[in-house]
């Protein structure tokens, strides 16, 4: 048996690695799993994956025809803002656009028409921008006006960083060769904010892949269901943004039984809808859109809600309940990140969970180096006094609110922090629905959160799942109604105005299907209230890692 005729699919999610090996001859699925992703080291849980799918399926390296690789790296760093500090260079261009960017400086130059120069370059504006920039900045984004028909000013920029601030830079050119200034712009900075995430990445299964004996091509699934090398993928990592939810809806076409269907795959982190039509991924050849920035990035037409299994649940001072968008450790599974000191305090959450800034609690990452060169405020803080709340943290070192709350989202960005917080996930455990960790950290959060809302532990639980149930709700009618009604359906629906003369009832005609372990637990009750039924298929827990080893070779770009 030694033929390359076996096919190895790896999901890296937030909170899970999953990997599948797939006889590419009869389609059988030789090994499924599951390993907790380690974010701080995403070289370890791809290790992890691909030591325990060689050894249970008994598949020497030599067989393997390929590895494809899925993740929702890129874009739960999106949603949890943890993306680069960017700065941007915009050239020949003077009208202001909104980009999230750190700091944003408008050059003289660009071209006009078949590449002839609009006006020189202002070298000297360059250069003050590279200096005031260059201590607030993770990576740089570059885009001149008609840079792709000629690039020229956009490479002289990107040379100049280089000579002065070496760090990562992408110019519009190398993903955009349609005009619309504010989508090239939006793409830059979108490939500039992935940059550092994905080359962590990238390296960590170049390594693995070497460690293992693999020599077969690896490709990473790109939003537009097809695939690009590693190499590639590190000059273009905005086309990675949607590469869970095509793996997604690559799995979805293959069991959908109807000819339209929508894919939901719930996560940790995120819930991300796709649609299949005809037995394909629905693709949005216009460029997709991330939060309110139109790109340029073709990808399956997707549409991604912060709301995932370990999201957030923060009370504001007046009690409400919200959820997400950040993702935190729950505190049921505490005990598989941290040791000692840290979970003692984690796993007492009576003693400090309570509203906005004391939602959750931030220790130093177990893997972080004892010797930085330099070492952030928080961090020291934390290494000296034990793990802490936003809100103690705040106090203790005279940070403003808003302050404190993004230091604590670029330490989590960094791994060089952790957080861990009451979630969806603990509320399974609370109401003895889900049994994978520690529930007793879990109830004593519960019973807390319950005291301050004045409510039964049990309504609480309830409570957060329905709220989850609800964003995953919100977000589908979105994403079929913007397509074909606008929003003004779904807000009423959602939202009716209580003195109006209608009542607005909606059915979604076509089926769920549900991928990822968590959703059998918020899907039916979102179909029931879209008046449709949810499709569990075989294996729909490791679905997205299943769609990258079902991905044809023929889906390679170029």
């Amino acid at each position: 048996m030694s033929r390359a005729s076996f096919f190895i699919g790896i999901d890296t999610g937030g909170t899970y690695t999953d990997a599948v090996m797939l006889d590419a001859a009869t389609q059988e699925i030789m090994h499924v799993l599951k390993v907790p992703t380690t974010a701080h080291d995403p070289a370890r849980s791809i290790k992890s994956a691909l030591q325990h799918v060689l050894h249970e399926s008994t598949v020497q390296p030599q067989q393997v025809a390929h590895v494809h690789v899925s993740t929702t790296l890129a874009t739960n760093a999106l949603v949890e803002d943890k993306g680069a500090e960017v700065g941007l260079f915009i050239i020949g261009f003077d009208k202001r656009l909104d980009v999230p960017v750190r700091e944003a400086r408008y050059i003289p130059g660009g071209h006009k028409a078949r590449g002839i120069e609009a006006e020189p370059l202002g070298m000297e504006f360059v250069v003050q921008g590279i200096a005031a920039m260059k201590d607030h900045v993770d990576a740089y984004a570059v885009c001149a006006l008609l840079g792709f028909e000629d690039p020229t000013h956009e490479l002289v920029v990107a040379k100049a960083i280089e000579l002065m601030d070496p760090k990562p830079v992408f110019c519009s050119h190398q993903a955009s060769s349609r005009p619309g200034m504010h989508e090239r712009a939006a793409t830059a900075v979108l490939n500039a904010r992935l940059l550092p995430v994905m080359q962590n990445f990238l390296n960590s299964i170049a390594q693995a892949m070497h460690e293992f004996g693999l020599t077969c091509p690896v490709r990473i699934v790109c939003g537009d269901a097809q695939a690009m090398d590693l190499a590639q993928a590190m000059r273009a990592a905005s086309s990675t943004v949607a590469s869970g939810p095509a793996a997604t809806a690559i799995f979805g076409a293959s069991t959908a039984t109807n000819n339209v269907a929508v894919v939901v795959d719930v996560g940790g982190t995120t819930t991300d809808i796709t649609l299949v039509r005809h037995g394909q991924p629905v693709i949005e050849d216009a460029g997709m859109v991330i939060g309110k920035w139109r790109t340029h990035v073709r990808a399956v037409e997707m549409y991604t809600v912060g709301v995932g299994g370990d999201s957030l649940v923060t009370l504001d001072s007046r009690h409400a309940l919200s959820l997400g968008p950040a993702r935190v450790v729950p505190l049921c599974q505490a005990h598989q990140h941290v040791t000692g000191q840290a979970l003692e305090i984690m796993q007492d959450p009576q003693v400090w969970i309570g509203p906005d800034l004391r939602s959750q609690c931030v220790s130093v990452a177990p893997d972080l180096p004892m010797h930085l060169p330099e070492l952030h405020p928080v961090v020291s803080w934390l290494r000296s006094h034990g793990p802490a709340t936003a809100e103690q943290l705040r106090s203790a070192l005279g940070l403003a609110e808003a302050q404190v709350e993004k230091q604590i989202t670029r330490l989590l960005a960094n791994q060089q922090i952790i957080a861990c917080g009451f979630t969806p996930t603990d509320a399974l455990h609370v109401l003895e629905i889900l049994d994978l960790g520690d529930a007793q950290p879990a109830r004593k959060a519960a019973h807390a959160l319950a005291t301050i809302m004045d409510l039964d532990v049990v309504d609480v639980c309830q409570h957060v799942l329905k709220q989850a149930q609800r964003a995953i709700t919100k977000a589908i009618l979105l994403a079929l109604a913007q397509r074909e009604h606008g929003p003004s359906l779904v807000r009423s629906i959602l939202d009716p105005d209580p003195e109006s003369l209608l009542d607005v009832l909606v059915r979604v005609r076509a089926p769920l299907i549900g991928i990822g372990a968590a959703a059998p637990f918020f899907l039916p009750a979102v179909a029931a209230q879209l008046q449709t039924e949810v499709v569990f298929p075989p294996h729909y827990a490791v679905g997205n890692a299943l769609g990258a080893a079902m991905m044809p070779e023929q889906a390679e770009r170029f």
